[in-house]
């Protein structure tokens, strides 16, 4: 199991998850009423998805494909540590996750 926190863009909401290994983080995220629109279900080929993942647990998750990273040259309000949550894949050794909603999530499919 993984704890999965989901910070606001303000900060002012933090919603805490226990999820499974195997589950892919954009999932869990909608499951849970998170902003993450994922207008291309997962098929890496949007940026809807974006999340920070904070310093501390960026480096703990496999590097992001050449692809993801040209996805990411288009979402607003890119950082560092910034990742497309469709392609974070929950595993056993991964016991915490922190990432943040970025400024301007909107999820147009209200999940």
């Amino acid at each position: 199991m993984t704890r999965v926190r989901f910070v606001s863009a303000d900060g002012g909401r933090i919603q805490e998850i226990e999820a499974p290994a195997g589950e892919r983080l954009l999932d869990i995220g909608q499951l849970h009423g998170q902003p993450l629109e994922g207008t291309c279900e997962g098929q890496m080929a949007c940026s809807t998805c974006h999340v920070i993942v904070a310093p501390e647990d960026f480096a703990r998750l496999p590097r992001a494909s050449e692809e993801e990273e040209d996805l990411l040259d288009l979402a607003a309000h890119v950082t560092r540590t910034s990742r497309l949550s469709c392609q974070i894949w929950l595993t056993d050794d991964l016991e915490t996750l922190t990432v943040r909603i970025p400024g301007g999530a909107h999820n147009m499919q209200g999940r």
